[in-house]
């Protein structure tokens, strides 16, 4: 397999990993964890859903973090957005209302994607040759897919990349640079996302 997802017959990928791509793709998914953050607490079972929906008490403001703000962005993008002619003060509102009601939501999304990636990685143990199969079948690409996706816009955020000068960034920086290491796994990361994509 080499170190990219392959399809499997029946459905589902799987990929060959050595030990030491197991520890940092995991140690990876773990930080994401404490980058998204503690869990919303379960409901009680007797709870009416819609009563929930609507007591829904999320953040309204966006993230500090440039690499939330990256994974929660604004839904309303801000003022000057494509075909909007609102005001400011109006996009801030409908963006806070949107948050409101999906970001508890989406972190926990983010985070069951992160924790499937964990909890795979912690079954894996290395054969002789040094490598392990992990097998993804069921819902786990997709899990995966979300996870990997969310690494890479976490990545980009610390290393300040956007789409217009990402060739520029990561492929000129001397290999002494501090960054190296985060913008090699950056590209390891983009390479395994693409071939996963491939197999669905």
């Amino acid at each position: 397999m080499g170190g990219t997802f392959q399809s499997l017959k029946g459905g589902g990928s799987a990929i060959a990993l050595d030990e030491i791509e197991i520890s940092i793709l995991r140690s990876l998914a773990v930080q994401l964890l404490e980058l998204i953050g503690p869990g919303e607490p379960e409901p009680a079972e007797d709870a009416d859903p819609l009563a929930a929906l609507f007591a829904s008490d999320g953040p309204t403001e966006p993230p500090s973090d440039p690499a939330l703000a990256r994974l929660f962005p604004d839904a309303y993008g801000g003022p000057g957005g494509p075909g909007l002619k609102e005001d400011a003060e109006e996009l801030r509102a409908r963006s806070a209302e949107f948050r409101r009601f999906t970001e508890n939501d989406l972190r926990t999304r983010k985070r069951e994607d992160a924790l499937a990636v964990v909890r795979s990685l912690d079954g894996l143990t290395p054969a002789g040759d040094g490598a392990a199969v992990l097998e993804l079948t069921g819902e786990l690409p997709l899990r995966w897919l979300g996870a990997l996706n969310d690494l890479r816009l976490t990545l980009a955020a610390r290393l300040d990349i956007t789409e217009d000068d990402e060739s520029a960034v990561l492929f000129r920086l001397p290999d002494d640079d501090p960054r190296k290491p985060m913008v090699m796994a950056y590209l390891w990361l983009g390479g395994l996302q693409e071939t996963l994509v491939e197999t669905l």
